[in-house]
């Protein structure tokens, strides 16, 4: 009889566990922050050994490290999902309701990718990571705006795009700390509206006019 069944429950069961972990150490650094986070702290939220850990993951490092790659994955996935040609033909409020909705559903999914990414001294391969996407998605809204702004300069296209992250950065933050319900739907709703005003003067008039990509 073949033993090939063995191997697989045993990678299956280690993956779960390595799941468990990662969904315990998301827990303690929205909690704690990446700095104040142990190793034992990490365990215990997982109700296991530190000994059980450490067969997974050396460190507190390995283990932020494991969880920023998979969380930049999923954030590549959402953006993709959000930057289409479809959605870019739109009037700016749905324009705006394609953008921001998956990038919003996925922190609010996932509220330690802000804790992580934007805490102090996390891992440099984290952050390295997720400089080079923020660069990426600067650059995608720099482009869409020159595309419906087409006499602008790079200049003028980065200080829009530098605008608009700023406001969605600040609104993520309040969306995150609101309840679930109709308070963090309120905040969303806000967020769209601020960002509406300040692109709407800006790209309104021109999405109605130039032709989508």
């Amino acid at each position: 009889m073949s033993e090939e069944p063995k191997p697989r429950r045993r990678q299956a069961r280690g993956e779960r566990r390595i799941a468990q972990l990662l969904q315990a150490a998301a827990n303690v650094f929205c909690a704690n922050g990446y700095t104040a986070t142990s190793t034992n702290a990490i365990a215990r939220e997982a109700s296991v050994s530190p000994g059980t850990l450490y067969q997974y993951f050396p460190n507190k490092e390995a283990i932020a490290v494991e969880l920023g790659d998979r969380l930049l994955a999923q954030m590549r996935e959402y953006h993709g999902q959000a930057f289409t040609p479809a959605n870019l033909a739109l009037p700016l409020p749905p324009l705006l309701d394609a953008v921001l909705d998956p990038l919003i559903d996925f922190n609010c999914q996932n509220p330690v990718f802000l804790a992580l990414m934007h805490g102090s001294e996390i891992p440099g391969r984290i952050a390295e990571e997720h400089d080079a996407l923020h660069a990426s998605l600067l650059a995608r809204v720099g482009d869409l705006i020159g595309h419906y702004l087409p006499g602008s300069d790079a200049a003028q296209q980065s200080r829009i795009a530098d605008m608009v992250f700023a406001i969605v950065k600040a609104g993520l933050a309040l969306i995150l700390a609101a309840p679930e319900g109709a308070e963090r739907d309120a905040v969303v709703a806000e967020t769209k509206t601020v960002l509406l005003r300040y692109l709407d003067p800006i790209i309104g008039e021109a999405l109605t006019t130039i032709p989508s990509p």
